[in-house]
């Protein structure tokens, strides 16, 4: 079975074109018009050995929100379309990863409940042009059109790009262990029969 997804979104505010391969090895070819987000995806993409491919064009203009939401709305359903029945799969990941002073927890359920949980502070309003407050953005509209159970937990850092990067990292980390199929896993892993 390819666990693979493609995902294209068209709005007044963007145009966007998502290609994700689950069992990749960590490719990726990004044009997203927002450099700080290609930076964390490029990095998404090599630490959860997931093949990206995204071509974005928004109203960056104005201010990266449009773009970074609806990246994160194109992940998040090509996730669910490439993990198809579900069937094998772990269905839950977790990773600590540490980025210089900083250290992010990232703990994942892939049950059809979307629900975030973000317990960071972050320190600056922004990252070089980047506004900080998306990053909640992207990772709500990822968990909402993924159909999962995101807690992202910072137990210390201070500064900002470290800490982001170190979720980025640590979400990467979690889902390729919640997406890998275990052999022993018959059906779905769910008393319910579904997920």
């Amino acid at each position: 079975m390819t666990r693979e997804a493609e995902v294209n979104r068209v709005t007044n505010e963007t145009n966007i074109s998502l290609q994700l391969g689950i069992d990749g090895e960590g490719n990726s070819h990004l044009e997203t018009g927002v450099p700080f987000m290609t930076h964390m995806l490029d990095l998404f993409a090599k630490h959860g050995k997931f093949d990206l491919q995204i071509q974005a064009q928004g109203d960056v203009e104005i201010d990266d929100h449009h773009t970074t939401e609806d990246m994160g709305i194109c992940l998040g359903q090509a996730f669910i379309r490439a993990l198809g029945d579900k069937h094998g799969i772990k269905r839950y990941g977790q990773a600590f990863v540490p980025m210089d002073e900083a250290l992010a927890q990232v703990v994942v359920d892939l049950s059809n409940r979307p629900h975030l949980e973000f317990r960071a502070e972050l320190p600056s309003k922004r990252v070089g042009t980047f506004d900080t407050e998306l990053v909640h953005e992207f990772l709500w509209k990822f968990a909402l059109e993924a159909r999962m159970n995101l807690h992202v937990i910072v137990h210390y850092g201070h500064n900002t790009h470290h800490i982001i990067e170190a979720i980025f990292k640590a979400m990467a980390r979690a889902l390729d262990e919640a997406t890998t199929i275990d052999p022993r896993v018959k059906g779905v892993p769910s008393t319910k029969g579904m997920l």
